[in-house]
């Protein structure tokens, strides 16, 4: 289960595939800042030592698909830019509380509900890159099919995190709010196309 509040629209999976090589430009460098996001938990919050670990293995994970996709933009001939983001991040890390411990939980459980909307939009795209997908493309195809489950780990490893730390019922009640607050973000779409547009 991935705890968002609703799937995304139909229009997002039309921009991506219209504009598939931003896409996955923008895939990598979500997986770069993934990567770097776990780290900086550790070094935010090293007094829980319990994240020390999960969020070391997670980080290297990301940067294992960080260097995947760099092979898929270098099979496309795409080269690794900088590119404008999405304003998703920003946006949904309004909701996040200033004091502690309450920020740490609420940035645990935004970083889970981005993971979330990673795997779905993976699976959206490993659909549409199936054989009998919008857009046919093996290669792709396994790519983000091999992803998937990953991301739903990843997503899975945050919310662990909150409900050792700050027990099951808060965690839940917390997270169902912090994905409505998710939906609103997405209500109102970036023009240009991205993972989390």
């Amino acid at each position: 289960m991935l705890h968002l509040a609703a799937p995304s629209r139909p229009a997002w999976l039309a921009q991506a595939l219209g504009d598939l090589d931003a896409v996955l430009l923008d895939h990598a460098h979500c997986e770069k800042k993934a990567a770097s996001s776990a780290l900086n938990f550790i070094f935010r919050y090293p007094e829980h030592t319990g994240i020390l670990q999960p969020l070391s293995a997670l980080a290297r994970e990301e940067l294992r698909h960080f260097e995947q996709m760099l092979v898929v933009l270098s099979d496309r001939k795409v080269p690794f830019v900088r590119q404008k983001p999405s304003t998703y991040g920003g946006r949904l890390m309004k909701a996040a509380r200033t004091s502690e411990p309450a920020r740490m939980m609420d940035l645990m459980l935004l970083a889970s509900l981005i993971e979330a909307r990673s795997c779905e939009r993976m699976k959206l795209l490993h659909e549409a890159f199936s054989p009998d997908g919008a857009q046919p493309d093996p290669a792709l195809a396994r790519l983000y099919g091999g992803l998937l489950a990953c991301e739903a780990r990843h997503h899975h490893i945050y919310v662990d995190i909150c409900n050792d730390a700050f027990g099951r019922a808060p965690t839940a009640a917390r997270l169902a709010e912090l994905a409505e607050h998710e939906v609103a973000v997405l209500d109102e779409p970036d023009p240009y196309a991205r993972m989390h547009s």
